[in-house]
């Protein structure tokens, strides 16, 4: 059964951290990892395919009301805000934009909060608006463990700027101290 897990935002230039971060994981790494990602609307994504390329753990878009497994890395499809419900699976909606955004980060990172409380650790990186900040404000409220990247290694500041003014975030740390985190701290 699962019993944390890890959301990671992003949007412009946090694709290759991604890449970065999914490669470095052991075949047997346990927490789930839900990944949003700003993508162009009403487009086929090849997100999916380029991730399975870095990692010998499966990667998918959920499927409505799929429970969220261990050992499984999600990646938020393009035009859909995906939210992680309180029985541990996925659903989608398709309400307005938020952030300019869908799927947006706020509303993953603000659902991952409700569901599982402390036992999730939401990770914001590169992005040029400020979609995340009140989804790392949530987490905070709710005990989990908020992470952001270095503004100063970020391709777009605005994203990790933004929530670091919020003075919820726990962890500012460079991709590799991102890395470095996730293999001391989850199996």
């Amino acid at each position: 059964m699962v019993n944390r897990i890890i959301v990671i935002g992003g949007s412009n230039g946090s694709i290759e951290i991604i890449l970065k971060i999914i490669s470095s994981l052991d075949k047997d790494f346990i927490t789930p990892i839900i990944i949003v990602i700003h993508q162009i609307r009403n487009q086929p994504s090849s997100l999916i395919e380029i991730l399975k390329r870095k990692t010998s753990i499966p990667v998918s878009e959920p499927e409505d009301k799929e429970i969220i497994k261990n050992n499984h890395i999600y990646i938020a499809p393009p035009n859909y805000h995906l939210l992680i419900e309180k029985d541990f699976t996925f659903s989608y909606t398709f309400s307005e934009l938020r952030n300019f955004s869908r799927p947006s980060i706020d509303f993953s990172f603000e659902t991952a909060a409700d569901a599982f409380k402390k036992n999730v650790t939401g990770i914001l990186l590169s992005g040029a608006n400020s979609d995340g900040t009140d989804g790392i404000k949530k987490i905070k409220s709710l005990e989990g463990i908020t992470i952001v990247q270095n503004p100063e290694s970020a391709a777009s500041k605005i994203m990790p700027l933004s929530a670091i003014k919020t003075n919820c975030v726990d962890f500012i740390f460079t991709p590799d101290e991102i890395i470095n985190f996730i293999n001391t701290n989850f199996t």
